[in-house]
């Protein structure tokens, strides 16, 4: 059995929550490090701290993130 086929199969046996949620966690990654590096940008003085742009940066991240992962996009 090569090692795709192993691979795959042993996928099989994954639960699918558990298969779901991490594929979520992989790939909400990138968004995870723009909410890091804008709170970081913040602590520098890179940018302005206020609350109006931290709204509408998270709430602009978050439709992104929506529509980039669909169904693995997390849900608050």
């Amino acid at each position: 059995m090569n090692t795709v086929a192993a691979s795959l199969s042993a996928l099989s046996t994954f639960p699918q929550g558990a298969l779901s949620r991490s594929a979520s966690l992989l790939f909400s990654l990138p968004f995870d490090l723009a909410r890091s590096n804008y709170a970081r940008a913040v602590r520098f003085g890179l940018l302005q701290n206020s609350l109006l742009q931290s709204a509408r940066f998270e709430r602009e991240l978050a439709k992104a993130e929506r529509q980039t992962l669909g169904p693995w996009a997390r849900q608050v």
